[in-house]
C-alpha cells in the first residue's frame, strides 16, 4: 500500500524534474520560470482533478441506489466483507463492457461500470469484477494509476497548441488538425511511456488473486474476463486522447491493439489471467 503512495510520488517528482531541467536547458532562466509555473499547474491539476479525470472521459455520472439497488447490494455487500469504505459508484452510457476503480485513497474511491457492462455480465461474474476493482483500492493502486493518468493527460494535452501556432495566411482548416496529429505521434509515446513507469502489469494479477480470495470464486471472475474481452472487440472504446490516457485504470484494455495504441497497452494477456484463475479454482477445489 505505501509502496503505490510512494510510487506515485516518485513519478510526479520525476516528471516534474524533467519538465524543470527541459525548460533550464531550452530557455535558460526565462524557461526556468515558466518550467516552475508548469510543474505547479500539474501538481494542482493531479492533486485536484487526477481521480476525476477518466470519471469525465468516460462521460460518467453517479448512480444512485434507487437506480442500480442490485449493484449497490454487491458492492456494499462486498466492501462489508472485505472491511473497506464504500466506495462512489459512478454509471458509464457506453456499449463497450469494461468497469474501473479510481481515487486518492479508500476513502475517496469510486468505481465506475459502463451500461454495457452491466448488461452483459450476471451476478456472480459481476461480484468478481467488482471484487477486483476493490483490490486495486484496498491496495491503492488507483493513487499511482490515477496519477500516472493525469501527467499523461496532461503531456497529451499539449497537442491543443497546434491550434495556437501562427500559421500565416493559411485558410486550410485542416491544417492545426494534422499538426495536433504530429505533436500526438511525439507526445504519444512520451504519454504512454509515462504510464508505463507508473503501472505494473503485475497489478492485475495481483488483484485478480485478490478479488477471488474475497468472492471464494475465481471462475466467476475469469468467466467475466472471457466475456469482457469479447465485448471489448465487438464494442472497442474509441482511441480519443482523454480516453487512451485513462484505459489502464480499466479492468481490461478497451482499445483495439493497433497504431498509437498499443503504446498504451499496459493489461496482461486475458487468456494468461483466465488461466491463472483456473489454476486457482483446481487448487481450491472451486467450480
Amino acid at each position: 500500500m505505501q509502496l503505490n503512495t510512494i510510487r506515485a510520488a516518485a513519478l510526479l517528482v520525476g516528471v516534474s524534474a524533467f519538465v524543470i531541467a527541459a525548460s533550464w536547458v531550452c530557455g535558460g532562466a526565462q524557461g526556468l520560470q515558466i518550467g516552475i509555473v508548469a510543474v505547479v499547474g500539474l501538481n494542482a491539476v493531479v492533486y485536484f482533478f487526477g481521480d476525476t479525470m477518466a470519471l469525465r472521459a468516460m462521460r460518467a455520472r453517479p448512480v444512485s441506489e434507487i437506480e442500480r439497488p442490485e449493484l449497490y447490494r454487491i458492492v456494499r455487500d462486498l466492501a462489508t466483507q472485505a472491511r473497506q469504505p464504500m466506495p462512489r459508484l459512478y454509471l458509464s452510457p457506453t456499449p463497450a463492457p469494461n468497469a474501473f476503480a479510481t481515487g486518492r485513497g479508500p476513502r475517496r474511491a469510486a468505481i465506475c461500470c459502463t451500461t454495457g457492462l452491466l448488461r452483459l455480465l450476471n451476478e456472480r461474474e459481476l461480484r468478481g469484477v467488482i471484487a477486483h476493482e476493490l483490490a486495486h483500492i484496498r491496495s491503492r493502486d488507483t493513487v499511482v494509476c490515477s496519477v500516472a493518468a493525469a501527467v499523461a493527460a496532461a503531456i497529451t494535452s499539449l497537442t491543443a497548441l497546434a491550434l495556437l501556432l501562427p500559421l500565416g495566411d493559411s485558410e486550410d482548416e485542416d491544417v492545426p488538425s494534422v499538426l495536433g496529429a504530429l505533436l500526438f505521434l511525439v507526445l504519444g509515446p512520451l504519454a504512454a511511456g509515462v504510464i508505463r513507469v507508473g503501472v505494473g502489469r503485475s497489478r492485475e494479477y495481483s488483484a485478480d488473486r485478490a478479488a477471488a480470495e474475497l468472492t471464494g470464486d475465481p471462475l466467476g471472475l475469469a468467466n467475466a474476463l472471457r466475456k469482457i474481452d469479447v465485448g471489448a472487440r465487438i464494442h472497442p472504446l474509441p482511441a480519443e486522447r482523454p480516453l487512451l490516457t485513462a484505459g489502464h485504470l480499466m479492468i481490461a484494455h478497451p482499445f483495439p491493439l493497433r497504431g498509437v495504441n498499443r503504446l498504451f497497452a499496459v493489461h496482461p494477456p486475458i487468456a494468461e489471467r483466465i488461466r491463472r484463475l483456473q489454476r486457482l479454482a483446481d487448487t481450491w477445489g472451486a467450480r
